[in-house]
């Protein structure tokens, strides 16, 4: 567990993230981080784009189902 402490910024609230916290987010200065609410009410914070993922789930699944129609497009 790591305990952040809320800061003032400007007119703004933030945390500092500890070196090690950045180093397992594999995350640096001006990348994007997304805090997600879980269905628990937690919530997570991840450099992974949630409705990037949930694109290329869905692409994914497109691919799968028409393969040959794809390959045909592809040429």
């Amino acid at each position: 567990m790591v305990e952040l402490k809320v800061r003032k910024f400007g007119n703004s609230l933030g945390v500092v993230l500890p070196r090690e916290v950045i180093n397992r987010l594999h995350t640096e200065d001006g990348k994007p981080l997304f805090l997600i609410e879980m269905p628990d009410g937690s919530y997570r914070l991840t450099p992974d784009d949630p409705v990037f993922a949930q694109k290329m789930a869905k692409a994914e699944d497109i691919i799968s189902r028409y393969p040959n129609t794809l390959h045909v497009l592809a040429q």
